[in-house]
């Protein structure tokens, strides 16, 4: 087979979602020659779009975090001179429905609301929240210095010790306890409504319930809803994040190449040789660095010659994150309940407990009377990805009708409302990513995961770097935002040219 030489370039960037191209991005701002190599016909990956017909679906994400000013978002588009996409701040952020009766929780913007909210949902938990809220800040002013989380030579060390303060040192007592130590700590043992509640919240954010997710972590997405933070609904559709990212990157001279599947990685002296599948065939480009966005699972496979075994066992030995299946459906507006929240969440055991976003009037995803609606549950991916065709379809129909038939008793929708409604499995996932059996989210922000015992973003290897949902600080566009950040301070100290963000203290 003949390989196509397609020449050199100085940093080299895989995968094309929120984290590569921030990544890129950024470079490309730097001054350096940056390629980005994306597998898929489009950028954006698990926060991408696809259409059907008049209506437009995000495919994973479906909300954002970091808008606001001084949010991850907000100022890398500072940095990079764009601007921020046109949105709405969510509030409620969610409504959260328990399945016991009771009424639902909702995640109100404004804390004094929220505040109220949750005494009147869980009295007698003030204290628990209080101390939510204490690390939340502490964490937050910890993060606005970009320390390097997960130190692996003395430039790291030095970023993580500049971003330590009093209040870090305080909260950083509580690493190796879970939020159910936390709850318990504050007397909360055996509140069963309230444990429920942190289930299904953490794990949107975790994949990870209570009992496992670092109280450090849970702490503060607990409080992501909340000003001066918040969830926002983008105008148009999720894509249009990848549109500005793509645009930065354009416009500071870098290089897009789509339908570009990276096959292979190997060093050549001190150059990285990076073979690809392209429309042209078999290529090969090389670059001095190279930032991997993909799974880290995928690097084995990667380089199987290459990886150092240390290395390679602690990447074999990961944590599986799961898949997921969602349905994507379209329903007469008219047919929802009065002042449907945009997103809601449904503790419920079969088809599992159901994370949904409903699109609003006006915003692009469905003609005027519409609403899209998209329904997401947590399954392995094994399940799923190693049936035969005709097992496969007829599961996939049976959970289809399941998850239809509980959304219809939870919103009182009469089968009618229906206008449209398929399911993804993790099969299809993986066909849409590349990701490995169509996982979703990162590794799990358990206490033997997180913060300095995560997986880091300088390798082993020289010039190999790692962004994304498996790094520090975790899954959602916020946090991989933050991962390529750190990826790209860490490649450009190496190169002795450090930066930091417009307006970083």
């Amino acid at each position: 087979m003949t390989t196509n030489r397609l020449g050199r370039t100085s940093v080299i960037v895989i995968g094309g979602g929120i984290a590569g191209l921030t990544a890129a991005a950024l470079l490309a701002r730097q001054g350096v020659d940056v390629t980005l190599l994306e597998a898929h016909r489009q950028p954006g990956g698990c926060a991408g779009t696809f259409r059907r017909g008049p209506w437009t679906f995000d495919v994973g994400a479906t909300q954002v975090a970091g808008l606001e000013p001084g949010g991850s978002h907000e100022r890398v588009f500072r940095h990079l001179g764009i601007q921020i996409p046109e949105a709405e701040i969510l509030d409620p952020g969610c409504e959260v429905d328990l399945a016991d009766g009771s009424e639902p929780i909702r995640l109100w913007h404004d804390p004094q609301r929220w505040a109220e909210e949750r005494r009147r949902q869980f009295p007698g938990r003030e204290r628990f929240w209080q101390i939510c809220h204490a690390i939340h800040q502490s964490n937050w002013a910890f993060a606005s210095r970009d320390p390097v989380v997960t130190p692996r030579n003395g430039w790291d060390l030095q970023q993580l010790f500049s971003a330590v303060g009093p209040a870090t040192l305080a909260s950083g007592l509580l690493t190796g306890l879970t939020m159910s130590d936390l709850l318990r700590l504050c007397g909360g043992a055996g509140d069963r409504r309230l444990e429920q509640f942190l289930d299904l919240q953490l794990k949107l954010y975790s994949q990870e319930p209570a009992n496992r997710t670092a109280a450090l972590y849970g702490a503060t997405v607990l409080q992501m809803a909340q000003a001066p933070l918040g969830l926002w609904h983008l105008h148009g559709s999720m894509q249009v994040l990848s549109d500005c990212l793509v645009s930065a990157l354009e416009q500071h001279g870098g290089t897009l190449k789509l339908r570009h599947r990276v096959t292979g990685l190997r060093r050549e002296g001190n150059s990285w040789a990076v073979t690809l599948e392209s429309p042209r065939g078999t290529e090969q480009l090389e670059a001095d660095d190279v930032i991997c966005s993909l799974p880290p699972q995928c690097l084995p496979e990667l380089m199987p010659a290459e990886l150092p075994a240390g290395y390679r066992q602690r990447l074999n030995n990961l944590a599986k994150p799961s898949g997921a299946l969602v349905l994507y459906g379209v329903v007469k507006r008219d047919a929802l309940p009065n002042d449907c929240p945009g997103h809601l969440q449904r503790r419920c055991d079969d088809p599992g407990s159901l994370f949904v976003s409903i699109s609003r009037d006006g915003d692009g995803r469905a003609p005027k009377g519409q609403a899209t609606l998209i329904a997401s549950v947590f399954t392995p991916t094994s399940d799923w990805c190693q049936l035969e065709d005709e097992p496969y379809q007829r599961r996939k129909t049976s959970v289809l009708e399941a998850i239809r038939s509980e959304l219809n008793r939870w919103l009182g929708l009469d089968p009618s409302a229906w206008l449209h409604s398929e399911l993804a499995t993790p099969r299809g996932f993986a066909g849409w990513t590349g990701r490995p059996e169509g996982i979703v989210g990162g590794l799990g922000q358990h206490p033997r995961r997180f913060g300095p015992f995560g997986l880091a973003g300088r390798t082993p290897m020289a010039g190999l770097w790692l962004c994304g949902d498996s790094l520090h600080p975790g899954e959602g566009t916020a946090g991989v935002t933050l991962s390529a950040l750190n990826a790209c301070r860490q490649l450009m100290a190496q190169r002795k040219a450090p930066f930091r963000l417009s307006g970083s203290t």
